[in-house]
């Protein structure tokens, strides 16, 4: 036959306690047990952290590096287009000049060649 048992509330609550104490037992036991691991694992959290960040640090200088090569290569390009718009702008002034010359110079030719035959023919009248 089974024997039955009839606990009161003072057991039951005497048996809670008792479990709650065992756990808690069992955890700081495990939590000791497991604490050289836990250093181990921040430890390297923090390395990798640093590392992380050395890396960000690199990529930064990197990026600024680059940028500034970027903008020198654009300024020497910007300085270039406009020293061969100089060279442009002061060959096409002086092929104006020069023809304005000729056109000057041909002008006087033609009117000392008209002025030459207008005295011909004067001189014919005389």
């Amino acid at each position: 036959m089974k024997k039955l048992r009839n606990k009161e509330l003072a057991d039951r609550q005497s048996d809670a306690l008792g479990a709650k104490a065992a756990l808690l037992d069992a955890y700081r036991a495990a939590k000791t047990a497991a604490e050289p691991f836990r250093i181990a694992r921040q430890a390297e959290r923090v390395s990798q952290v640093e590392a992380r960040e050395a890396r960000r640090v690199e990529r930064e200088r990197l990026k600024v590096e680059e940028s500034t090569r970027h903008e020198r290569e654009v300024a020497e390009k910007q300085a270039a287009i406009e020293a061969a718009a100089k060279v442009e702008t002061e060959a096409r002034m002086t092929a104006e000049n020069a023809r304005i010359s000729r056109v000057v110079e041909d002008e006087a030719a033609r009117k000392a060649e008209r002025d030459r035959r207008y005295a011909n023919r004067k001189a014919k009248q005389a």
